[in-house]
């Protein structure tokens, strides 16, 4: 218990910096998805080419090699950023293709021929998919997104590795100045237990409001 009381500043940042790398991580990866999903079903080729070879490769990367490769191989190209910045971009593009895979399984659940009547309504692609197909997609991709995020927050982890600042990086910390590596972890996985637990917390009430009722 005295690792916690004793070092509760340190937990406290890096528990903040971990929540600080979800959320924007988050974003990034929601926003990326929903574009690459759109590319995916896109009636122009060159588009869904696109989407396609952006999923293949990232879900085919280990995030570990991807880290490498942003976070030391950008500078190399003058590309100087904070290495918080480098770790949100290599999370956010590595879980936006998995974000992409749940909205396209999601839009294939909606009937082609609602697609089919709101072009016959005149409504261009990406109309139809904003108005008609995604508010229905939407809705049976709550609980996939959200597993899909818990994942990036534990995958937040390697961050440490990479001199950002975040929960699981404290152990180095407390392990040098002493204390007992058993209790360390410990608190570290308590503090993933409440970011992870109120990531689904969110998800259950969005998918209570607006997922299919069982």
């Amino acid at each position: 218990m005295n690792v916690l009381t004793d070092n509760i500043s340190v937990f406290a940042e890096g528990f903040l910096g971990t929540v600080e790398l979800t959320v924007y991580s988050s974003l990034l990866a929601l926003a990326l998805g929903f574009v690459m999903a759109s590319f995916r079903v896109a009636p122009v080729r060159s588009l869904r080419v696109f989407g396609t070879a952006w999923v293949t490769v990232l879900r085919n990367t280990p995030l570990t090699l991807l880290f490498f490769a942003v976070l030391l191989g950008l500078p190399r190209f003058g590309l100087v950023l904070p290495f918080m910045v480098f770790a949100v971009l290599a999370l956010g593009c590595y879980t936006s293709a998995f974000v992409c895979e749940a909205l396209r399984s999601g839009i294939n659940t909606v009937p082609t021929g609602q697609g089919e009547a709101a072009r016959s309504l005149g409504m261009s692609f990406g109309q139809t998919l904003s108005h008609v197909v995604l508010p229905q997609a939407f809705r049976t991709v709550i609980p996939p997104i959200g597993s899909i995020l818990i994942a990036l927050a534990k995958n937040s982890a390697i961050a440490g590795a990479f001199s950002v600042t975040e929960l699981l990086g404290t152990y180095r910390t407390l392990s040098e100045l002493g204390y007992n590596i058993v209790w360390t972890f410990l608190w570290i996985a308590v503090g993933y237990l409440v970011v992870t637990g109120a990531i689904s917390a969110v998800f259950n009430v969005l998918e209570r409001r607006w997922g299919f009722a069982r």
